[in-house]
């Protein structure tokens, strides 16, 4: 099957008649029909090549139910009396009653939309703010989302990045455990009320990045191999079998996650997938399937004259990945840099156990600062190996920072977010950290005024063995970081509501003053020229590891910023020789910020800077 990049070719949809047009890629069925659940009426379709089923009717109407009825003799799980299996579509778009109910029949073009003039927004401007939809709000939907918009705006956010919302298990979970890509999750309001969410931040000035799966699928509602070979045994993964990108009948499967990108940005309006762990994409094709997906997003975006972003979790550091496809790169457009993260948080004092055990703190944060990867090619005692490439071309803009995220707080045994493990000024200077960098900054929901309540891992299976796996799983993730804790069951729904955010605490001051430490801190980052420039020439970061103190030099042809950072918990002078001719622009460790200096630091020679916090200079241009 040809891929159009116009119109989606896989799955249930309607053309510009109303006539529905289906093609399922079954190559283990001997038979297939469609099943329409209310008229109990059943439709044959026809076998095409290379193991693809065609339909074309005018007999089902738009939001009707169905399923298909699969004749395998291949299939694990048919009946011993040769009944078909019923089996909903693997290209739904809409699970309306959940994993295990039918397929519902819905128009992607039937939304009205109204954001035909929106540019997006360019990589330099992306100010990102993750959010969970389940947690984000009390009633935990995109229509709560919107309300929400706003203050978002207000914040300084230009775009949000919604964690995967493929239809999983129940009602509670990070999105991971996705076993419908193309579908919409039922609770979360569906597909029609995704689109509203993405109509109404476009129309405000907001951006949308959408978190997608394309790694594995999860392990209940997943019935794939009854179609095909969507699996392949060649490669194994933390979550059973890789998904087939280069095995024997891979085309259709490549075809199937190409698709659903081409979706996503076309029928959906999203500007950014966010793709998750692409390290475990096992594929040694020719052309690795990130490159052909690429290929096919940027003929969608000469098409439609509408610019899309692929960004990317990456767990090795690899600039293939975000290098041009002109030179042989996957084209990716930015990454996730989690050492920065690493760096920074062992510097403010965490523990050296699990994934921090390799970072040494306040000069590998500034080798973060200056180079992006830590590791670009030394020996790493907790891989134990050399690891990583230098990063030496690639731009600020291709690498996305944070204090936290959803891994690293929810990867905690207990969840605690940054508030309640470090001092609010140290918090100050986190974010401060994050967004003077050269790079897209992240915003975790509710970092912005201190959110502290946990975000836990949660999940809402059917299946006890799959629940007691998955209990099984938190309780050994954690020896390495030696918790005496009992671990949160990540299936109790007091896991979940535990996770959500607390929108009174705004109401209070040092969460309302950090929420407006946030807000002005954006504001000069957009605001300063050079701040705003993401360019990595002009970098210099100096670990001062005595003092636990970093200086970060941003700099170009409009001038020189200069960043003192004393992560310490004791007033550190640094040398006035290199902030020469510069004046004060903020200071974390201000009475307006809640903290104690009431009068700007003194530049001489030795520049006293209060403990946990920064301060920012720019040249006199500046």
């Amino acid at each position: 099957m040809e891929i159009d990049i116009r119109k989606r070719k896989v799955g249930l949809n309607f053309l510009e008649d109303g006539t529905a047009e289906i093609w399922l890629w079954a190559p283990f069925a001997t038979n297939v029909s469609v099943l329409i659940t209310e008229s109990e009426l059943s439709l044959k379709m026809q076998k095409e090549s290379l193991g693809y089923w065609y339909l074309k009717s005018n007999e089902i109407a738009e939001n009707a139910e169905y399923c298909f009825a699969l004749e395998n003799k291949e299939a694990e799980q048919q009946t011993t009396d040769s009944q078909p299996l019923l089996r909903s579509d693997p290209a739904s778009v809409y699970q309306k009653n959940g994993v295990s109910g039918n397929s519902t029949a819905y128009n992607l073009k039937s939304f009205n939309w109204t954001d035909l003039g929106w540019q997006g927004v360019r990589t330099e401007d992306l100010i990102i703010y993750e959010l969970h939809t389940g947690t984000f709000t009390p009633t935990g939907d995109f229509n709560s989302i919107t309300e929400k918009i706003d203050y978002l705006l207000e914040l300084g956010i230009t775009a949000i990045e919604i964690m995967p919302v493929a239809q999983f298990p129940g009602n509670r979970n990070w999105g991971y455990d996705g076993v419908y890509p193309f579908a919409v999750q039922d609770s979360y309001g569906g597909p029609e009320a995704l689109q509203q969410l993405i109509n109404t931040c476009h129309e405000k000035g907001l951006a949308v990045i959408l978190d997608v799966v394309y790694n594995h699928f999860g392990p209940e509602g997943n019935y794939l191999k009854d179609f095909g070979p969507y699996f392949t045994a060649k490669y194994n993964t933390p979550w059973g079998d890789a998904i087939n990108f280069d095995d024997a009948n891979c085309d259709a499967v490549r075809e199937y996650f190409i698709e659903n990108c081409l979706m996503w940005f076309r029928d959906f309006h999203i500007d950014a997938l966010r793709l998750d762990a692409v390290h475990a994409i096992k594929d040694l094709s020719t052309t690795h399937i990130l490159a052909e997906i690429k290929q096919y997003v940027n003929q969608l975006s000469a098409h439609t004259k509408r610019e899309y972003l692929l960004l990317v979790e990456l767990d090795l550091n690899d600039n293939t990945y975000i290098n041009p496809l002109a030179d042989k790169g996957y084209g990716m457009d930015a990454q996730w840099i989690d050492e920065f993260h690493h760096a920074l948080r062992v510097t403010t004092g965490e523990a050296k156990n699990g994934y921090y055990a390799d970072f040494n703190g306040i000069e590998h944060l500034a080798k973060s600062y200056r180079d992006a990867y830590v590791y670009d090619g030394q020996y790493s005692p907790h891989r134990q190996k050399k690891f990583g490439i230098k990063a030496e071309r690639n731009q600020g803009n291709q690498f996305i920072v944070f204090s936290q995220n959803h891994d690293h707080v929810g990867n905690r045994m207990l969840g605690e977010r940054t508030s309640t493990l470090v001092s609010f000024e140290m918090l100050k200077l986190l974010a401060a950290a994050v967004l003077c960098s050269p790079y897209i900054p992240l915003i975790f929901m509710g970092e912005e005024y201190g959110e502290a309540n946990p975000f836990q891992f949660f999940i809402s299976h059917t299946d006890e063995d799959i629940i007691e796996s998955v209990r099984k799983g938190r309780r050994s993730e954690f020896a390495a970081f030696h918790h005496s804790d009992e671990t949160p069951d990540p299936q109790s729904e007091d896991t979940f509501n535990r996770s959500k955010l607390n929108w009174e605490a705004l109401n209070e001051n040092q969460h309302k003053t950090l929420f407006a430490y946030y807000k002005a801190l954006i504001a000069l980052r957009k605001s300063n020229p050079v701040l705003n420039k993401l360019d990595r020439t002009g970098v210099l970061a100096e670990a001062l590891k005595d003092q636990n103190c970093l200086i970060l030099t941003r700099s170009n042809q409009n001038g020189k910023v200069y960043c003192l950072m004393n992560f310490s918990k004791e007033t550190q002078g640094f040398p006035g020789r290199h902030v020469a001719n510069s004046k004060v622009i903020f200071n974390s460790a201000s009475v307006e910020w809640g903290g104690s200096d009431a009068e700007q630091p003194a530049i001489n020679d030795t520049i006293n800077v209060s403990p946990e916090s920064i301060l920012i200079l720019a040249s006199a241009n500046v």
